[in-house]
């Protein structure tokens, strides 16, 4: 194992993420869709409905609510540049975040044809091709498919800082984020009463370790951890 380069937990042989970091990327691939839909109902759509009132018995249109231009630009297309030491300035839309990252990720992906005379040659991806369309869920879903590969390569941690980055401002727009709910059950990894879900991440995981377990997973340990307690004579009141 290597050490993660985000926090001082260990990486699991050949991956450069811990377990913890791993898991917030994955859900960050699925809370990005939502933030985005949320910022196109609250900032955009309602800025095209015209109000319409009256004052004075003489009915009049309300000027529609201007558009917040931090919202175009994330919404809207441009350009975006993983490589480090680009000059972008400020936070590039999501789509072009999102599909940039996972171009340069296909790039490091080697893919295999032969040549006219059955010779076979591999060579790195020219692009990714998300199936269900250059969209942010498209990418995302594309993202997510691609995750246990660019989990070995180096540049996985670019990727978790340019996602944390473009997270933390769809949040501070919309004023919304995944909800977390401890559950009672120790840790069976490193025994910590931090076992954790959290809204759109399917594993249940330990915010000491970085443990995780599927929601199986979980209700088999907590049953097992239940009958240990009533097993357990110092657990019993006199």
């Amino acid at each position: 194992m290597t050490a993660c380069p985000i926090c001082p937990r260990t990486a699991p042989d050949g991956q450069h993420l811990c377990q913890l970091h791993a898991g917030e990327l994955r859900g960050w691939l699925t809370e990005i869709p939502a933030q985005a839909l949320l910022l196109a109902e609250e900032f955009v759509a309602r800025s095209t409905r015209p109000a319409q009132g009256r004052v004075g018995g003489t009915g009049h249109a309300v000027a529609p609510v201007p558009v917040d231009l931090r919202v175009l630009t994330l919404l809207g297309p441009g350009r975006y540049d993983p490589i480090p030491g680009t000059d972008d300035d400020g936070q590039p839309p999501i789509t072009a975040t999102l599909g940039a990252w996972a171009g340069h990720i296909a790039y490091h992906h080697p893919a295999t044809h032969r040549d006219p005379h059955g010779t076979a040659h591999t060579q790195p991806c020219e692009q990714a091709s998300p199936r269900h369309g250059e969209t942010i869920t498209g990418w995302c879903t594309w993202l997510t498919a691609y995750l246990p590969y660019t989990l070995t390569l180096p540049l996985a941690p670019g990727l978790y800082g340019a996602l944390d980055t473009l997270v933390r401002h769809l949040r501070n727009l919309t004023h919304s984020q995944p909800q977390q709910h401890p559950r009672a059950a120790p840790c069976p990894a490193c025994q910590a009463f931090r076992l954790t879900a959290t809204d759109g991440r399917w594993h249940i995981h330990c915010l000491g370790c970085g443990h995780q377990l599927t929601p199986d997973q979980y209700e088999q340990h907590a049953t097992a951890f239940l009958h240990s307690l009533d097993k357990d004579p110092d657990t019993v009141s006199h």
